[in-house]
């Protein structure tokens, strides 16, 4: 009865529009009381979620992406990323893809990626003489290759649940992120030729040179990154700082578009931004810990190994269910509830935990383009000024090359697992 009314809170509060966050932490009291727990148990658990040294980084990280965004990161990728790929046919959304590649080794966020990269590509693209629909959905598409990028705040979020090294999920990321970029690249310029889309003239290798030029320092800082935590030099936290001193320092010092009166308001929308996924951390953990104490996550594996041991069908089943939840719940909080049960079961079948946490990962980051809660359909629909369905319609194809694209990096483990095996330490 008390995992009923868990369940059934939860469920309502999706269903009615309320925050995950707050769900989480309505549908946990709910079950606290009925179940007979004195209600302290909640911050207790919730602070258990939190205390953890590699989250720190989360708010470094987001950070560093708001400095280098308000520094003029923006518009200097975009303009490197029309120059390589612009005279293409349908070259504004090739490019608007390439922008978010590099733009996702900035941001780590699918979301922030949407509203930076949307907010300059979507009006452009209109103006352009590209559909409003076929603007935004590329723009939300494209916006999910960001977390798989390293830095990644969900892969941050996987090696404080799992142990796993987070350089090791950083490189694991790397090469679907640039495999997922690529297809999505090859679709567009299928859409684009079938319905003549405007392409642009060469600008030569010299714009190629001067725009290179310009997003350099940007480009660098994912090098920064990934250096830092493979060198052994830093660990994720110490590296989200130096980044962030990074970021401040390119934008207002070598871009000169970062205003040092902009800081402190830069400071508190960071801080905000972070202290939302931190609150959604505490309160998943206290939801995923009451899952554990009931014993579901057992029960779920059990329940899929009594079924079938058949390692192609389990990471089937994984699939389906992480693509049917990703339709309904936010990413991190999926990734908490759900991620270490169905960790212990693909390990179960002998699945590798770095290539169950990549194609988790990525499987959860096509959700935040399905409806009903697509966050980034909604940004980009708003961004466009268009209801979702339209946007929805358009996607489609995005979200089909996607699929495809997951299944592969399910099913061919060194997609994900050779780099970490040959750069990390």
């Amino acid at each position: 009865m008390d995992v009923t009314v868990l369940f059934a809170v939860f469920i309502g509060g999706l269903v009615l529009g309320v925050p995950v966050a707050i769900t989480l932490g309505l549908s946990s009291l709910a079950y606290l009381l009925l179940a007979g727990m004195p209600p302290v148990v909640m911050p207790q658990k919730m602070y258990a979620g939190m205390d953890v040294f590699v989250l720190l980084s989360i708010p470094g990280f987001i950070l560093a992406g708001n400095l280098m965004n308000q520094g003029g990161i923006t518009h200097r990728i975009i303009r490197f990323a029309n120059s390589l790929v612009g005279w293409i046919r349908g070259g504004l959304g090739l490019t608007n893809i390439a922008a978010s590649m590099l733009f996702g080794g900035i941001t780590g966020t699918a979301v922030a990626d949407a509203a930076s990269i949307g907010g300059v590509m979507i009006p452009g693209m209109k103006k352009a003489g590209y559909p409003a629909d076929f603007s935004a959905a590329v723009t939300a598409a494209s916006s999910t290759v960001g977390p798989i990028i390293p830095p990644s705040v969900p892969m941050i979020i996987v090696g404080a649940l799992s142990g796993i090294s987070v350089g090791k999920m950083f490189l694991a990321g790397a090469v679907p992120g640039i495999l997922m970029g690529v297809a999505m690249m090859v679709t567009a310029f299928v859409i684009s030729a079938r319905r003549n889309f405007p392409r642009q003239d060469w600008q030569g290798a010299g714009e190629v040179a001067r725009s290179f030029g310009g997003a350099v320092w940007a480009l660098a800082m994912t090098f920064l990154i990934i250096y830092g935590l493979l060198s052994g030099l830093a660990t994720p936290t110490e590296t989200a700082v130096v980044a962030s001193v990074y970021a401040f320092i390119v934008g207002a010092f070598i871009y000169r578009e970062l205003p040092i009166r902009k800081v402190p308001g830069i400071l508190v929308d960071s801080a905000v931004s972070a202290a939302g996924i931190l609150a959604l951390v505490g309160f998943a953990n206290v939801f995923g810990w009451i899952l554990v104490s009931e014993r579901i996550p057992q029960a779920l594996a059990d329940g899929v190994l009594s079924f079938t041991d058949n390692r192609f069908l389990v990471i089937l089943i994984i699939n389906l269910l992480l693509l049917f939840v990703g339709m309904f719940m936010e990413t991190i909080a999926a990734l908490i509830i759900l991620f270490v049960p169905l960790l212990s079961l693909a390990q179960a079948v002998g699945i590798d935990p770095i290539h169950f946490a990549t194609f988790a990962v990525l499987n959860l980051m096509i959700g935040l383009t399905t409806p009903p809660v697509g966050v980034c359909l909604f940004v980009c629909a708003g961004i466009a000024r268009l209801p979702l369905a339209p946007v929805v319609v358009a996607i489609l194809p995005f979200l089909l090359t996607n699929i495809v694209v997951l299944l592969l990096v399910s099913y061919i483990p060194a997609l994900s697992t050779w780099l970490p095996s040959v750069l990390a330490p």
